[in-house]
């Protein structure tokens, strides 16, 4: 009771845990369709300074917590820990949570949880941010020589539709939308698809629209028939990921084969190619073909400002598949574009 008055009296605030601040936000945040990852990052804080008082996180307390991170990841691939980029997720968390602390949430008495929210240094990720890497069409066609089977027709699809890896992993039958006026079909992804985790929603929390060029509709067609609910099933359900030992090998397999017909070595970035770079490479050879700003967000999924994803017509479909049959290696404007400059290989 001396506690409640002096707290009435003196206008003290109790003391609130991180721990307790961190539930607060998960509930507030329990509709967003990042909720689980979000959870994720919360629950691996939580280790570290989920009895700690508001008041007590500070850049030395996340120290433990970042160096941590910097040894030892959540998954196998990143078992010897993860980048600067990713830990600032994490941080980011922590000062969205003191930030409303601070300003936003209140007890009983008015007073927010804490007087200030102190400042908390994120890391530095320019020196450690890999650039894109577009592929070159002597590039693209000696790795995908190396791919096999189901992963060679989904490289093929990614690199000719912009689709991020878990579209293309989980791409559903259910999507696909028939254009009879063009012969030809293309697939809407839902704004509430989840990617890895059931929530996890398409990047711009709108519908996606993926139009398919000549190569596009040549790999939906040769998968037709394999599985009823998904494009590139795996035994008999989604792939779990593109990025796999198979990946890893081939781009090994290429680099070799790269070095072998030019008799030079291959650039860094396509002895570790990502699969993201194929997403890259597509919105390269957009840029390549002329194609403008506008465009290049429609087909590359990006929000812009008259999407065609609200409403599309039968020649807005027409305008886009052409535009997206501008990227093949036989579009006139790619011929004159072979090579890409870049820094010297290492």
């Amino acid at each position: 009771m001396a506690e409640i008055d002096r707290i009435k009296d003196f206008k003290q605030r109790p003391e609130y845990t991180w721990r307790q601040a961190a539930t607060k936000y998960l509930l507030e945040c329990e509709d967003m369709p990042s909720i689980d990852l979000i959870a994720l990052q919360l629950e691996y804080l939580d280790k570290f300074i989920g009895d700690l008082p508001l008041t007590q996180i500070h850049d030395g307390t996340l120290e433990p917590f970042i160096q941590h991170r910097k040894k030892i990841g959540f998954n196998k691939q990143a078992k010897n820990g993860v980048k600067n980029r990713t830990i600032n997720i994490a941080l980011n968390y922590v000062i969205t949570i003191l930030n409303r602390a601070a300003r936003l949430w209140r007890d009983e008495n008015g007073l927010t949880w804490i007087e200030t929210a102190p400042k908390i240094t994120k890391l530095e990720e320019k020196k450690q941010r890999r650039p894109p890497y577009p592929l070159s069409w002597l590039e693209q066609n000696i790795f995908f020589k190396e791919l096999s089977g189901r992963l060679h027709k989904m490289a093929l699809f990614k690199v000719n539709t912009g689709t991020r890896e878990q579209e293309v992993c989980q791409l559903n039958w259910q999507w696909e939308v028939k254009v009879p006026e063009l012969n030809t079909s293309i697939f809407v992804i839902p704004a509430d698809f989840g990617g890895r985790t059931e929530r996890g929603g398409v990047k711009n929390a709108d519908d996606r629209i993926v139009v398919l060029n000549r190569i596009a509709k040549q790999v939906i067609d040769s998968q037709r028939g394999l599985h009823p609910v998904f494009v590139f099933p795996h035994e008999n359900h989604a792939v779990g990921r593109m990025l796999n030992s198979a990946w890893k090998n081939a781009r090994t397999r290429a680099a070799k084969e790269y070095e072998r017909i030019t008799g030079m070595p291959p650039n860094k970035g396509f002895k570790s190619l990502r699969v993201h770079d194929l997403k890259h490479t597509f919105g390269h050879r957009l840029r390549v073909a002329g194609v403008d700003e506008e465009n290049r967000k429609d087909l590359l999924g990006h929000k812009s400002d008259t999407s065609v994803t609200t409403h599309y017509s039968a020649p807005a479909l027409e305008c886009m598949i052409e535009l997206a049959n501008k990227v093949l290696e036989t579009d006139p404007q790619q011929k004159k574009s072979l090579t890409i400059v870049r820094k010297k290989a290492a």
